[in-house]
């Protein structure tokens, strides 16, 4: 198709990493089209050929797809998304993954606890694939609370606004699982990142103090509290944080830790069991 040829040359001349695929998903939505209906048409009417032409020339200065399209798909749902929430990642649905798979090992009504749940895609992934396990996203910032809300609005999930740091005091030693996917650039990286990342991403879901490990410091302390002993915490972080993680995480009490790769075989996150008798317990 031609159409779809002309927009992939301008989104690859634009420095888009995957234009032909940008392109694909930019004019399905804009002329609210399938992936069947797009290969099996014959022609696009003006209508939806000039809508494409502008969502394409947004694309070509940074904006993210996602936020073109007002969705992203993390594992088996969509999300809503768009300006003030960070655009959820492949990658993390490994950590979704670790996650899902120990509730399910865990007696139906386990507690499971995303930090800094942004979107929600985590805490969305665990209600949708663990439907027995009681779920609560904790998210600090308000204006990622409102995607948070619209995303678990259709779940069992409960959506706590507050500082991690001080959040859910009457759950301490009660969860199953802490998941989080904290902020964990450091700030000296900011301007290397791409447009998309840098102007579209909110800055808080993105940079974090001390080299990018002020936010993990602070979900390893808030995990240890909430989770029971032996309960699991699995954090994301940074290509080449994972050793810094792993000795916080065992100075802070977490035994059985193991760092995991993502789907480009990099490190991506950690996992941990909270070690019972810790601080005299």
């Amino acid at each position: 198709m031609t159409l779809l040829a002309g927009a992939s040359a301008r989104l690859a001349d634009a420095g888009a990493a995957s234009p032909m695929t940008d392109a694909r998903l930019l004019l399905m939505h804009a002329g609210g089209l399938s992936a069947t209906q797009l290969l099996t048409a014959v022609a696009i009417d003006d209508l939806v050929a000039a809508r494409f032409d502008e969502l394409i020339a947004q694309r070509a200065t940074g904006v993210p797809v996602q936020h073109l399209t007002g969705e992203a798909w993390f594992r088996n749902v969509r999300l809503a998304v768009g300006p003030g929430v960070f655009i959820p990642r492949p990658e993390t649905e490994l950590v979704a993954g670790a996650a899902i798979d120990e509730v399910r090992k865990q007696q139906p009504g386990s507690l499971v606890v995303e930090l800094c749940a942004g979107s929600g895609a985590i805490s969305a992934a665990v209600c949708d694939e663990a439907p027995g396990a009681r779920v609560i996203a904790v998210e600090k910032d308000a204006q990622a609370a409102q995607w948070l809300r619209r995303n678990l609005a259709a779940t069992s999930a409960e959506v706590v606004e507050a500082d991690m740091a001080a959040a859910l005091p009457d759950r301490d030693a009660q969860a199953a699982v802490v998941v989080a996917n904290p902020p964990y650039i450091p700030w000296s990286q900011r301007d290397g990142l791409p447009v998309e990342v840098r102007e579209h991403d909110p800055e808080a879901a993105l940079f974090a103090e001390d080299d990018g490990l002020g936010a993990i410091r602070v979900v390893i302390a808030v995990a240890h509290r909430l989770l029971r002993p032996g309960g699991l915490v699995v954090i994301e972080h940074g290509d080449d944080q994972g050793p810094a993680v792993l000795d916080e995480m065992a100075r802070a009490g977490f035994g059985d830790q193991a760092d995991h790769l993502d789907l480009s075989g990099r490190p991506r996150f950690v996992t941990g069991r909270r070690v019972p008798g810790w601080d005299g317990e």
